[in-house]
């Protein structure tokens, strides 16, 4: 009988771990477009707004941690694409749906004018563009610092890597996304600084925050998987799946 190789090994929880990121993913970028919330408070004289998909987004960076430190920069980008195949879908779903005629009770109760304003966002090529661009850089500058980290540290400081990649491709995923929106008139340059400020802290606050929970996830992958993946001979290649 011919033993599994790396390319065709079965792992018990990599699907479900991938079902949730892309779920996290698509529900951080209708709630985005949905509604930008005020904590009503400033820093160094920036008011702390942020869009609300900021609540959910950084917990696909965790998941983004867990599958590069449990599985390797091959499966993790694996499940990147598939994050990134699956939210360009449901943005030409958004657009579909906006085009397509309105019920006419409908257009009593809600209208066209709520659905441009709340969900429009999603559908509109601007956020679209910015939220695509913005994931793929954040995700897998995120996934490549944390495989280079692993190997220089031999597995050890599980939390220096989780924070540094948090810090590198938050940093890069919230620029990315807010000034590309902001460009394309998704967001007015009015907030440019407080929507950037606030998502940064608070993404990179999240991670901190859930540090014992990635460190309790990652120990438990690991016995059940009986895998410590180890990118020691990775080709950082961004375009493809295997």
């Amino acid at each position: 009988m011919n033993q599994p190789t790396e390319k065709t090994r079965m792992y018990q929880y990599y699907d479900l771990i991938m079902v949730v990121f892309v779920t996290v993913l698509i529900l951080s970028n209708i709630a985005s477009s949905a509604k930008i919330i005020d904590w009503g408070a400033k820093l160094f004289g920036i008011p702390l707004a942020f869009d609300a998909g900021t609540i959910l987004f950084p917990i696909s960076y965790i998941f983004g941690d867990v599958l590069t430190e449990v599985y390797g920069f091959r499966r993790s980008r694996r499940v990147i694409w598939v994050g990134f195949a699956a939210l360009a879908f449901s943005s030409l779903v958004m657009a579909l749906v906006k085009i397509l005629p309105g019920e006419a009770a409908w257009q009593e109760y809600a209208g066209q004018s709520a659905y441009d304003a709340i969900l429009g966002g999603m559908s509109s090529g601007g956020i679209v563009l910015a939220s695509l661009t913005a994931y793929l850089v954040g995700e897998f500058s995120n996934s490549v610092t944390l495989a280079k980290i692993k190997v220089k540290t031999g597995g050890r400081f599980l939390w220096i890597r989780t924070i540094s990649s948090t810090l590198i491709g938050q940093g890069f995923d919230t620029l990315i996304f807010v000034t590309v929106a902001t460009l394309l008139g998704v967001f007015p340059w009015v907030i440019w600084g407080s929507l950037v400020l606030t998502n940064y802290i608070f993404k990179v606050g999240i991670e901190v925050l859930m540090t014992p929970a990635t460190y309790l996830v990652v120990s438990k992958l690991k016995k059940a998987e009986s895998e410590d993946y180890f990118d020691r001979d990775t080709r950082f290649k961004f375009f493809a799946l295997h």
